[in-house]
């Protein structure tokens, strides 16, 4: 897609609520909260307010580009709902990126970059990107393993300070933007990656 193009980006899947709006390369409107619940009573709201601070009108959209786990049941699931509702009400594409993808190149994408979040209760999600490419694409191993999978990578996330890396509580919306410019949607889908399935009691 040329770099003249206008996304929003979506995330909802950790500890924030946070939308921002990308036009021809930079940032013309971003807005985040930090929230362990309420992302669905939130989001539409927040995306109104950053849509007014862009100055555009919803049409003027070319993706939208949301995370897609892992991350809470709730989060992942507020954030894709609305992303392709939206996408689908526009007209226009929905790019999903990895949760994993977008904490490992928060902070550039050059070396060997990992993202970690802790998956409850015996393990970790993880990503290795080399350069910006996927050498270990996003999965789930257990703790005792990570250690080796990450071994010279530096490590971003919510779990990565047990490996020395910097805590992220939420990817950076920035890094997001710029990389799904250039995503094929059909290479990208916005397909759900929970951290646990939801917790179901059956009728008595």
């Amino acid at each position: 897609m040329p770099p003249g193009v206008t996304l929003l980006a979506i995330d909802t899947t950790l500890g924030r609520c946070s939308v921002l709006v990308w036009r021809a390369g930079a940032v013309v409107s971003a807005f985040s909260e930090p929230m362990a619940r309420g992302h669905a009573e939130r989001l539409a709201p927040m995306t109104q307010e950053a849509m007014l601070g862009a100055g555009l009108a919803f049409n003027a959209l070319d993706r939208i580009v949301v995370t897609t786990g892992p991350g809470s049941f709730t989060g992942v699931r507020v954030g894709l709902s609305f992303a392709r509702a939206l996408a689908l009400s526009l007209a226009r594409p929905c790019v999903g990126l990895s949760t994993l993808e977008a904490l490992a190149l928060s902070h550039g994408n050059r070396g060997r970059r990992a993202g970690l979040i802790a998956a409850p209760p015996d393990g970790l999600f993880v990503a290795v990107y080399v350069d910006g490419v996927a050498e270990i694409p996003p999965q789930r191993a257990l703790a005792g393993a990570v250690a080796d999978i990450v071994t010279g990578a530096q490590c971003f996330g919510p779990a990565a300070e047990a490996f020395g890396g910097v805590m992220l509580d939420a990817p950076n919306l920035v890094a997001i933007a710029a990389r799904a410019q250039a995503l094929d949607p059909s290479d990208a889908p916005p397909a759900p990656l929970y951290l646990r399935a939801p917790h179901l009691t059956p009728p008595a």
